[in-house]
């Protein structure tokens, strides 16, 4: 597994297919009868009803290709064409400016997350200069961003891995997991009035790798201080 994934990072991806355009992306021909349409005075939701197509379609269409007097069915149609082409330039490889910004920030150990929401407060008015985290994680590690920015930035990150694993590959750990936990709302009601001893109630007073408990009785209100080692990952309170 380990050689598979070396290969592909080395070697860029895995080979796309060739571009083909979706039955849901109006066609050439519907752009003919939207381009009739609007010289017959025919309105966007008929136009749309001929069409078979949602209304906010047909009027978006209009709208980024000029309007209804300057709409033409063939640019609109290789302008539609140009904005699907893939894979597009990476936008920090676009922009010199915002990429020496973003690789200053990992440098220093910023996560993407932190400088997306950065970015935005420093320009909150130039879209040139922000982005988002989502972006930086692509440009750190999709293959088709190779250019984007300096790759071994990816030591910088928390994680500190040279390839990413999507959310639903990444596999449960175990930590956090509280084995035969009981909800509290199915506690005896005994416990309300402390009148009965023996009832105990824990409080987590540190975290990290060891934690210590404090072990309080409902009762008496006298403490027990208990300690976690690092290897124990799993604690069972009954």
């Amino acid at each position: 597994m380990q050689h598979a994934r070396r290969f592909l990072y080395q070697s860029g991806g895995v080979r796309l297919a060739p571009q083909t355009r979706s039955e849901r992306h109006l066609s050439g021909s519907e752009r003919e009868e939207i381009s009739r349409g609007i010289a017959a005075g025919e309105s966007a939701r008929q136009l749309a009803k001929r069409l078979g197509r949602s209304p906010s379609t047909v009027s978006r269409e209009i709208a980024r290709n000029g309007g209804r007097d300057r709409y033409r069915a063939a640019p609109a149609d290789a302008a539609a064409y140009e904005r699907g082409r893939r894979s597009k330039q990476a936008k920090l490889a676009q922009r010199p400016a915002l990429r020496t910004l973003v690789e200053a920030k990992l440098a220093l150990c910023w996560s993407p997350e932190q400088i997306a929401g950065w970015l935005r407060r420093q320009f909150p008015g130039d879209a040139s200069m922000q982005i988002s985290h989502e972006a930086i994680y692509l440009s750190l590690y999709g293959p088709r961003r190779r250019q984007a920015i300096d790759r071994s930035l990816t030591q910088r990150l928390r994680s500190g891995r040279p390839m990413r694993h999507p959310k639903i590959a990444r596999r449960p750990t175990g930590r956090g997991i509280i084995l035969g936990m009981v909800s509290i709302t199915a506690r005896p009601a005994e416990v309300e009035d402390r009148k009965v001893p023996g009832h105990w109630e824990g409080d987590p007073v540190m975290g990290g790798a060891a934690s210590n408990w404090r072990l309080p009785s409902r009762r008496s209100r006298r403490a027990t201080s208990t300690g976690c080692r690092p290897t124990i990952r799993r604690i069972s309170l009954r």
